[in-house]
């Protein structure tokens, strides 16, 4: 849905996750055998992804200043599934967080969470106001107070329907 280019670093996972269903016409990537391959979700951990994409939802619009679009799990209980460990360089001493088993995808969404925050851009992450939209985008504006993932669609539509309602 949205022209925005995609999250930096590991943010990208979470943002393709989050980006599976379009609400507007109900099509779910991880549906078919392509979209949860390529995130690298079995047919066994098909609901345990989609309930963690919903997780993610909501901690994307608490981002934007929203309520969240239903009752999901807490996404805090979902990532105490998938731990997290230090590691180490040898070479130049850097540290970072990473997933104790890189295979699982709250796995690999826990590590992107941990990276994300370490490195401020976790909260910069968020999900689109528009109700029939949710698409997750990462938020570039300087002053990081973006609503829409596109200007363009989901912004274009929110301020007519404002005018429309003025005219009214």
């Amino acid at each position: 849905m949205s022209e925005r280019s995609a999250a930096p670093g590991g943010l990208a996972l979470v943002e393709s996750l989050v980006n599976t269903l379009d609400i507007e016409t109900g099509a779910d990537l991880l549906d078919t055998p392509e979209g949860r391959y390529r995130l690298g979700v079995t047919e066994a951990g098909l609901a345990e992804a989609r309930e963690l994409r919903e997780a993610l939802r909501a901690a994307l619009l608490a981002h934007a200043g929203h309520p969240p679009h239903r009752t999901v799990t807490p996404l805090d209980t979902l990532l105490a599934r998938a731990p997290l460990y230090v590691t180490v360089d040898d070479h130049d001493g850097s540290a970072r967080l990473a997933a104790a088993d890189t295979g699982p995808l709250p796995s690999r969404i826990a590590a992107a969470v941990a990276e994300a925050l370490v490195a401020g851009t976790w909260t910069r992450l968020k999900a689109c106001q528009a109700e029939t939209c949710h698409w997750a985008y990462y938020d570039r504006s300087p002053a990081g107070r973006g609503r829409w993932c596109s200007m363009q669609v989901c912004g274009a539509r929110a301020k007519m329907r404002r005018y429309r309602a003025k005219e009214q």
